[in-house]
């Protein structure tokens, strides 16, 4: 069975609403990403850190997968898929994706500020200060912040290494390190990126170009992928 790695990015989320901080100008929301997605905001205000997240979170359990990501559960039905992410939010896991490994954290979910392994899931928007982990220490977003490590750069990496086909949605390819992956994809894979902002992107000359939004260019891909394989 021929395995699809999928890389997507801001651009499939916002087709269900959600916002990035590129969409306006460096500023996510009408904040500063240095003010609420860094170490320094949490350690200089906890409290504005929880709310920007507790509204972003909020944001998310109203938002609903779209036909973007209803195409790649679809496509789950005749290949090996997996999904590598920049995006914080589960609309991948609502939609019915299987095997889903998030670059820069997860929105729905908690973690210990003392023990990073000590991670909850969330069925609630809010985090609020004097929620503890239970070696009593305060729960932050399980958020990879901008000067932070990413853990699962590695894994996803190893993943990329192994495609057939290398499928890039909606991504600036303007953060580092995740936008590295495109260079581990085999010489010997199709590649394709979906994206409107495609041409002003220096994107890699192996790469064909889908120049549509997500909700359009996925199940066309897509379509194609099912009558050249199976």
């Amino acid at each position: 069975m021929k395995r699809v790695v999928v890389f997507s990015g801001a651009g499939i989320s916002a087709e269900s609403g959600i916002k990035t901080f590129r969409d306006s100008g460096g500023l996510w929301e009408n904040y500063a990403i240095e003010d609420v997605a860094t170490p320094g905001a949490w350690n200089k205000n906890q409290d504005l850190v929880l709310d920007f997240y507790n509204q972003r979170r909020q944001q998310v359990m109203d938002a609903k997968p779209n036909p973007a990501h209803l195409a790649l559960v679809e496509l789950e039905k005749h290949f090996e898929v997996f999904i590598i992410t920049q995006n914080i939010d589960n609309l991948h896991e609502r939609a019915g994706s299987t095997n889903v490994l998030h670059l820069h954290g997860e929105i729905m979910k908690a973690r210990s500020t003392v023990n990073p392994q000590l991670i909850y899931s969330l069925e609630k928007a809010e985090i609020k200060k004097g929620d503890c982990c239970e070696l009593g220490s305060q729960l932050r977003p399980h958020i990879v912040w901008f000067g932070e490590m990413v853990p699962n750069m590695e894994p996803a990496i190893e993943i990329s290494q192994t495609a057939d086909v290398f499928l890039v949605i909606g991504t600036s390819l303007a953060v580092y390190p995740a936008a590295s992956l495109l260079e581990f994809a085999p010489e010997n894979a199709m590649k394709v990126l979906v994206d409107p902002n495609a041409a002003h992107q220096n994107i890699r000359k192996d790469f064909s170009v889908i120049n549509e939004s997500a909700g359009v260019g996925v199940p066309q891909i897509i379509e194609k992928l099912i009558k050249t394989y199976v």
